[in-house]
């Protein structure tokens, strides 16, 4: 299928534990395609974090197989697929991530220069990405002179800064009170509906997941919901 990015066939995630061996995911099949706005949802311990880390391809399956774009990303190499990763997915967590020696423009520089970009584009770049996300009065501030909300929305900019096809958002509010959560949100919802970005989100709160269009509901390893949410909302309602 042309337009999907990321496609699980029966994958499976185990992890040992001792003498136990602990089923994480089991036998999911799932396709996430150009353009989709995706909450994965369900309880502590259903193996959100686990299904976001395949998604990412931060890690490869116990069982089953998962393609990026058409690759099959257990044939890769380490370095091929970093690369790959690094062109197509930009991640957003929940704790920022930030270098706190860092000004919020060095931090949305540095995948630019880890990419070897000019300097002189990368700079404009970085600017317009700090700008896209209402902080281009805030380009020289540290992590610790900036509020919870901006240095997540320093961490989003830092994700755009490839121009990946996908944003991966791990509890992207869940550091936030709930005011600053809805700037946080309004931002990738914009991305979605604006700039054609594929937004994967993992959330435990349902009422994030309202701004999704598609629901992917896990429990106990297992996905027991693939479906539209019929009940989308946007942050303007």
């Amino acid at each position: 299928m042309e337009n999907t990015l990321i496609a699980f066939q029966n994958v499976w995630k185990t992890y040992q534990m001792g003498e136990v061996q602990v089923n994480a995911l089991k036998n999911v099949s799932v396709k996430l395609g150009r353009g989709e706005f995706a909450a994965i949802i369900g309880p502590s311990g259903s193996g959100k974090s686990t299904m976001m880390n395949l998604v990412g391809c931060l890690d490869i399956p116990s069982k089953g197989k998962i393609f990026l774009k058409g690759r099959d990303i257990s044939l890769l190499q380490e370095s091929d697929l970093a690369a790959l990763r690094g062109r197509t997915i930009g991640f957003v967590f929940q704790q920022y991530n930030l270098i706190p020696g860092m000004t919020a423009l060095e931090n949305v520089l540095l995948p630019l220069e880890i990419q070897e970009m000019d300097d002189r584009i990368a700079e404009k770049k970085a600017k317009e990405l700090l700008n896209l996300v209402g902080l281009s009065d805030k380009m020289q501030n540290k992590p610790s002179q900036l509020s919870g909300g901006q240095q997540q929305r320093v961490s989003i900019a830092r994700a755009l800064a490839c121009d990946p096809e996908i944003i991966l958002a791990d509890e992207p509010t869940g550091a936030l009170d709930s005011i600053t959560g809805q700037e946080v949100i309004s931002i990738l919802y914009r991305l979605w509906k604006e700039k054609n970005k594929t937004v994967v989100m993992v959330t435990h709160d349902l009422h994030l997941a309202q701004y999704a269009r598609r629901h992917i509901q896990l429990k106990d390893g297992e996905m027991v919901r693939d479906s539209p949410n019929k009940e989308q909302i946007s942050p303007e309602t």
